[in-house]
């Protein structure tokens, strides 16, 4: 089954149809980014979006240094 989260950005609505198990992280995610009641502006979604690539950047850096550490 698919679950259908909906945020405001910019005056304008989007939704996206997801995964259930996925559905459920993801709406957790965005009410933490966002303000998943009302409008979002654009910096917002910018700096979520930036947020978030930080987020993969540092993962990325354990998991080298995890796999250089396993290959010793």
């Amino acid at each position: 089954m698919s679950k259908k989260l909906g945020l405001h950005i910019g005056g304008r609505r989007f939704d996206v149809d997801v995964e259930d198990a996925f559905g459920t992280f993801l709406a957790h995610q965005m009410s933490k980014d966002f303000n998943v009641e009302g409008n979002n502006d654009l910096k917002l979604l910018l700096q979520a979006y930036v947020r978030k690539n930080h987020e993969l950047f540092v993962q990325d850096q354990k998991m080298k240094e995890i796999l250089k550490n396993l290959e010793k």
